[in-house]
């Protein structure tokens, strides 16, 4: 197989691919860890996936080896790490102490990792079926790594710092539902992948990645936590803001019906 140079590219194709399977392997180990209750390492597990995750794509894109095969293949690892693990992590450490308070409760925990999981399975099919259509600027509905480590993250933080799942079981089973369902939600996100790392940028953005650098060193469970609930506001204001925009633009012109400015 060659690429865009006429050159054969037959090697080039490992790397990426190599990458996902490190993801998903990093995935598999999260849920070993997690059914023998190494909860920190299994959330660490999780924010690993999500970092070879979001190299792999930049890979693909940087030398020219995108196929249909490692979308699918992308796909699968990303249900593993950051739908199956997460879900069995929080299940474990937290969701199935509710049994201890009655039938009902005990059902819910497990319903709601269950639908955690399979939020993010729909999130990636719709993902999938609109990506030659989609604006690459935005995601529609939370990306499942974000949910993934804003879920994880929260376990590690408690964790870290001593707090016991069954004493925020309930608060659990909110969080597991509210950030699954809004996997496939209409908010739009920024994807950050129109973002280029050679691009200019203002010196304040140096200072900024500089003090996330020193926070991150300082409390990295925290600092994650409040990233995730961060980037989930952003997607509720950013797509708020858009719809009022919208809304005033038809108010002041009724003849405005251009679908691009739609949420």
């Amino acid at each position: 197989m060659k690429n865009n140079t006429g050159k054969n590219s037959r090697g080039v194709y490992l790397l990426p691919n190599l990458l996902t399977t490190g993801a998903m392997f990093a995935g598999f180990y999260s849920i070993i860890a997690a059914i023998n209750m190494h909860y920190i390492p299994a959330a660490i597990a999780v924010v690993v996936a999500g970092v070879l995750d979001g190299l792999d794509g930049r890979v693909a894109r940087a030398t020219h080896t995108q196929t249909e095969f490692g979308t699918q293949y992308d796909s699968m690892s990303d249900l593993i790490s950051f739908g199956v693990a997460p879900a069995i992590l929080v299940f474990v450490w937290s969701l199935q102490s509710l049994a201890h308070q009655g039938n009902l409760p005990g059902k819910l925990g497990w319903l709601a990792a269950f639908l955690f999981c399979a939020c993010a399975a729909l999130r990636l099919a719709r993902f999938n079926s609109q990506a030659r259509v989609a604006d690459k600027r935005f995601f529609q509905g939370l990306a499942s790594p974000a949910a993934a480590g804003t879920l994880v993250s929260t376990v590690w933080f408690c964790v870290e710092h001593g707090i016991d799942g069954e004493r925020v079981a309930w608060l659990m089973l909110v969080l597991t539902t509210v950030v699954g369902l809004m996997m496939f939600t209409r908010l739009r996100y920024y994807s950050f992948k129109s973002a280029s790392l050679g691009a200019r940028g203002p010196l304040t953005w140096a200072l900024a990645l500089l003090l996330l650098f020193v926070l991150l060193a300082t409390d990295v469970s925290l600092m994650l936590m409040l990233v995730g609930f961060i980037y989930i506001s952003s997607g509720v204001i950013m797509t708020w803001r858009g719809r009022k925009r919208r809304k005033d633009r038809m108010n002041t012109d009724p003849d405005n019906t251009d679908p691009d400015n739609a949420d």
